[in-house]
């Protein structure tokens, strides 16, 4: 798998202004008081003081505020407002109607999407998967049948259905701001990827087809893809092939993708084009209602363990992390508690990973097979707070969803420090105190919203989910390219 090492910011060195030069302050002052300027500020300095006493008795508004710009948590808006703003005022979607060959026909043929298994029951009920009947017991009664036990690959087919049915989709193309391409590459090229007999070819075959007839169109004609996106349903590594001999597919790298706008669930944090949007959980909530109540449950929610871990080892790596933090965590059983997950047991969630994040104050989130994993959603959805120890797991990921402060809803250990025994997990963690560990908690809870993809396909009533906020933030982003006033082509 690539990687990327990770980069230090950059540290900005501030200059010391000069002190001015000692100045005649008598003859200034007959200067400034005889200039013909001064009389003008002085009439508008008079005029404010005037506007501010007649202002005095205002009350204060937070419509007097500037609306947020980036992650917000649980965004609901009332009904009486949406009838005053133009709900599409950030721009309008225009879906392509793709030869079927790029997803419809994938879809049907979900039995040959995989080389040891059907794919069919993880891309059923409009790509949420089977229903969570194992559920019961551990989420409340009502909310079992909003549960599912839904695959982190199927971003595109979420995407597609819920931007089919979205307010601001438009019919016609000259009404659109932007154009969406509902080609399901994540799915095309994951029966390549494990093949011994698939070639390079092969897994570049779907993109090819794709580019070649979206370059044909007029629209993409006149922006050169600035004004287009995609969801990618895997990491952006399993699309960055640069050799043949490589993992994966070339697609990011084909001619006509260098401007295209991206929505995977792991971004290569310096590539512009691509955005991290949150791998799919198996929460997708009916109602305002199951959102509400749902944040109500783990607010309330006992829990017994100081932290926990749910992964497997990596035998095949060398120093293997994960492993380490298996042992570590069997080895404080009385304050962690841990889900073995060798082979494929874990594979989309099991109800004993969600028990094991319900009853922890802190979830352990280490990279993945890459730097991601879909462990860090699945234990927020729970309300426990993710303890990191690569910064790009998720503090260069996912900046449209996640609060700007990385330490008001999680926590960062040094992973060498973890290595070399300098530093214990154990004892950093019961080093917050339960005033701490709340509000870090009640953070992590109000965002929720911000990490599941709704099951209506017009969204939900007022409150704002990660399909949401994605969309807004692609039509925005559009909004801002275009006020540049220059694109390379």
């Amino acid at each position: 798998m690539l990687s990327i090492p990770e980069q230090p910011l950059p540290v900005l060195q501030q200059k010391r202004p000069k002190s001015p030069e000692p100045l005649n302050l008598l003859s200034s002052l007959k200067q400034l008081i005889h200039h013909p300027r001064t009389w003008l500020l002085m009439a508008i300095l008079s005029l404010q003081v005037i506007l501010l006493f007649s202002l005095g008795t205002r009350p204060f508004s937070r419509q007097d505020l500037p609306p947020p710009y980036g992650s917000v948590a649980g965004s609901i808006v009332l009904p009486e407002q949406q009838e005053e703003h133009d709900e599409c005022c950030s721009g309008r979607v225009f879906v392509y109607d793709l030869p079927k060959t790029l997803n419809q026909e994938i879809l049907q043929n979900c039995d040959n999407l995989n080389p040891w298994s059907s794919r069919c029951d993880a891309l059923a009920n409009d790509g949420f998967g089977q229903p969570a009947n194992g559920i019961a017991g551990v989420v409340p009664e009502n909310l079992s049948p909003a549960w599912y036990w839904t695959d982190q690959f199927v971003s595109e087919v979420i995407f597609h259905n819920r931007i089919m049915h979205h307010k601001c989709r438009v019919m016609e193309p000259e009404n659109a701001t932007a154009f969406y391409i509902p080609f399901y590459v994540g799915l095309a090229v994951g029966k390549y990827l494990w093949s011994n007999t698939s070639t390079a070819q092969d897994r570049d075959r779907h993109c090819e087809t794709m580019l070649s007839w979206v370059q044909d169109q007029p629209y993409y004609k006149r922006s050169d893809g600035w004004d287009h996106f995609i969801t990618m349903g895997r990491i952006t590594w399993d699309f960055r092939r640069s050799r043949d001999p490589e993992w994966g597919s070339g697609c990011i790298y084909k001619p006509g993708m260098r401007n295209i706008t991206r929505l995977l669930i792991e971004r290569n944090p310096w590539d512009y084009f691509d955005v991290g949007v949150p791998y799919p959980t198996g929460f997708h909530p009916r109602t305002d209602a199951d959102v509400t109540e749902w944040q109500s449950f783990v607010r309330n929610r006992s829990r017994t363990k100081l932290f926990c871990f749910a992964g497997a080892k990596r035998s095949l790596i060398r120093n293997d992390f994960r492993g380490l933090l298996l042992s570590q965590c069997q080895n404080e059983s009385d304050s962690c508690r841990v889900v073995d997950c060798g082979g494929s047991k874990c594979s989309n969630g099991t109800s004993a990973i969600l028990e094991t994040f319900l009853d922890s104050d802190f979830c352990l989130q280490p990279r993945g097979d890459s730097f991601t994993r879909r462990s860090i959603f699945d234990c927020m959805v729970a309300g426990s707070i993710p303890v990191f120890f690569w910064r790009r797991t998720a503090y260069f990921q996912y900046e449209w969803f996640l609060p700007g402060e990385p330490d008001s809803y999680s926590v960062f250990i040094d992973r060498n420090a973890v290595k070399n025994g300098t530093a214990s997990i154990k004892n950093v963690l019961a080093g917050y105190s339960r005033e701490e560990v709340r509000k870090m908690r009640e953070k992590v809870i109000d965002y929720i919203p911000n990490f599941l993809y709704a099951k209506p396909q017009e969204g939900l009533e007022t409150v704002k989910d990660a399909f949401d906020i994605a969309l807004e933030g692609v039509l925005r982003r559009f909004k801002e390219q275009g006020e540049w006033g220059f694109k390379w082509k």
